[in-house]
């Protein structure tokens, strides 16, 4: 209950396009989905089945935590790949400031024999 509460306070704080689109689109086919329509809109008759229409209400909460969890992790690999350009571009200067310090350092001509 305190999941569905909190649900409806962040649905206040969705972005139009949160509120517009759908998380998922769905890859069944058009029959399938009459299928499944079928199968959802038909009383249950095991045990296991009732009790998970309990839980119809956290569908959209799943939904929307699983896409914080995959764009969290798509974060952390776009991290990872800067922090690694970034200890290349590091390699880099500092090669380059070597080889420049090490050109300051020897003379331009050569002293006479």
């Amino acid at each position: 209950q305190r999941i569905l509460r909190l649900a409806e306070m962040c649905r206040r704080l969705e972005t139009e396009e949160e509120k517009v689109l759908p998380f998922y689109p769905s890859s069944l086919a058009e029959w399938e989905q009459q299928d499944v329509r079928r199968i959802l809109a038909a009383s249950p008759d095991e045990p296991l089945a009732r009790a998970m229409q309990d839980y119809v209400g956290l569908e959209r909460f799943w939904q929307r935590f699983n896409k914080a969890k995959l764009e969290e992790k798509a974060l952390e690999r776009a991290r990872a790949a800067l922090a690694q350009r970034n200890r290349h571009l590091r390699e880099l200067l500092q090669k380059y400031l070597a080889g420049a310090a090490l050109s300051q350092k020897v003379p331009r001509d050569p002293p006479p024999l």
